[in-house]
């Protein structure tokens, strides 16, 4: 039944962005305008059980978000997805294996800046899935007069703490920066977020 089958979906890669597993595809050359998709997984586990995904069954769009999906967030797993229109499919096509907490890759967190007389106030907060909340991110701090290039550093600190910082001796216009952390292989981090400028102890 060769010619019976419609073009097989093609760059079909497991990919990480902002804290989330995605497998992504593009539509076989010379798709109809009506086809979908239909997305399954298999982990090294259990090696040649492929697993549904019931929000990817009969996708019109060329992404599947696995990331809660996945059963353990420390095996590699693959996924592969296929073209369905009306009686006609696709082959399947294979994704690479990817593993969350080797290939995640992390997105800076969104600083939130409070300032209280002679203290600075300062909370991250992270676009995490709910599903990998309880895993330990962290975030580091960076606070510098601006235009200097002498940074003080904060590390290491647990994504729901708060950082208070004495402001007493600082005067003028100070920025924050941070980026995430995930500790519990080596060292993985995201970029630094925009900075977020304040004036401190300013008599106006």
């Amino acid at each position: 039944a060769g010619h019976d089958q419609l073009p097989a979906p093609q760059n079909v890669t497991l990919l990480s962005k902002d804290f989330d597993m995605i497998l992504t595809w593009a539509p076989g050359e010379g798709s109809p305008p009506n086809v979908t998709y239909t997305v399954r997984y298999e982990s090294q586990e259990r090696m040649n059980k492929w697993i549904k995904v019931p929000q990817c069954k009969n996708i019109q769009r060329t992404s599947c978000n696995l990331t809660c999906v996945l059963p353990n967030f420390f095996v590699k797993v693959r996924a592969r997805v296929k073209a369905v229109s009306g009686q006609l499919q696709s082959p399947w096509v294979e994704s690479q294996f990817k593993e969350y907490h080797l290939d995640v890759e992390l997105a800076p967190p969104v600083l939130n800046v409070d300032v209280k007389e002679n203290l600075l106030h300062v909370s991250a907060s992270f676009p995490l899935p709910t599903c990998v909340e309880s895993f330990s991110w962290m975030y580091d701090l960076n606070l510098w007069e601006a235009g200097s290039e002498d940074k003080k550093e904060y590390k290491g600190i647990f994504r729901k703490k708060t950082v208070t910082i004495n402001t007493t001796a600082l005067r003028g216009n100070y920025c924050l920066s941070a980026r995430s952390s995930f500790q519990i292989i080596g060292f993985k981090h995201s970029k630094f977020s925009q900075p977020v400028c304040v004036l401190l102890n300013h008599k106006g």
